[in-house]
């Protein structure tokens, strides 16, 4: 009864800590932004030269219906326009631009500024896919699915585990 009681409060402390972990992970991701309502971001942040992105930016709620200009070595000047209280565009990274970190600066009418950074990858593409074999050695399950099969498997373990030390604690005091 002992041993069962210091399983549940191990697996207790283990999945709080993953639950800690997971909610630091998921607040510590956002947009860059300037002032409360000022910010940029491009999407997709990682690009291929020779791809299109999309910008979106906003300069406080109230100038998102002005133009907006925003300047990057990766592209040069685009002018945003306002789109469903935002300003966007898309442009196209040139295909010989070099790969690398560049900064992307917004500037808005009242002199608000925000910048992100869009990273230009320059990646050769294959003119032939690898030679790897006839696929002989393909059979059987996976890594990824031998891992599906023990989350399952841990999931079951702890249920069981919690419906096995409820019961033996409303045996207890009757």
């Amino acid at each position: 009864m002992q041993g069962i009681r210091t399983i549940n409060r191990a697996l207790s402390s283990a999945l709080t800590l993953v639950g800690l972990v997971g909610a630091f992970v998921l607040m510590s991701v956002a947009p860059a932004r300037a002032g409360e309502n000022t910010f940029v971001e491009v999407t997709p942040n990682s690009a291929q030269a020779g791809s299109r992105v999309t910008i979106r930016a906003s300069c406080d709620n109230d100038n998102n219906n002005r133009r907006s200009n925003v300047h990057s070595d990766a592209f040069g000047d685009v002018m945003l326009k306002p789109d469903k209280g935002f300003l966007t565009a898309q442009v196209t990274i040139p295909a010989d631009k070099q790969a690398g970190d560049y900064p992307v600066d917004l500037r808005c009418e009242k002199g608000q500024t925000a910048s992100t950074t869009l990273t230009v990858l320059n990646m050769a593409s294959p003119s032939k896919g690898p030679a790897t074999g006839g696929g002989g050695m393909a059979g059987g399950r996976g890594t990824g699915s031998l891992l599906v099969l023990g989350g399952v498997a841990l999931v079951a373990t702890v249920i069981a585990l919690g419906m096995v030390g409820g019961r033996r604690r409303t045996g207890a005091g009757s």
